[in-house]
């Protein structure tokens, strides 16, 4: 369960944006707000089955974009790339520093905050 949620955050993070606003909403009540469906349907003014319905359905389109696109595999794939070879080069040496700034840059992390 804790891996569907941690794959569905970064499905989330990537492509929220390909979403409606009312998509968006219903996500972000649900999995970063913690509401319950009856809490989100009472807020948003729809029944318990509407927001569980769209927020399946949001889910199935950040699915599909991801088998179209494959951004967050890339991602995952250049992360693990990038960490190997991190752990092959000398501690301390410029190579090494340039790995590790790369992997801050492609995980969206500001260049020296590791």
């Amino acid at each position: 369960m804790f891996e569907k949620n941690l794959q569905l955050a970064e499905l989330i993070d990537t492509y929220a944006m390909l979403l409606s606003d009312r998509q968006q909403r219903l996500l972000d009540l649900y999995y970063n707000e913690d509401l319950s469906l009856g809490e989100i349907a009472e807020d948003v003014g729809i029944s318990r089955q509407g927001v569980r319905d769209s927020i399946k359905k949001a889910e199935r389109e950040l699915a599909f974009f991801e088998e179209k696109l494959g951004l967050v595999a890339r991602a995952n794939a250049v992360r693990e790339a990038g960490e190997q070879l991190l752990s092959l080069l000398p501690v301390g040496s410029e190579a090494a520093m340039a790995a590790r700034r790369l992997l801050a840059v492609s995980s969206g992390e500001e260049e020296g905050t590791n």
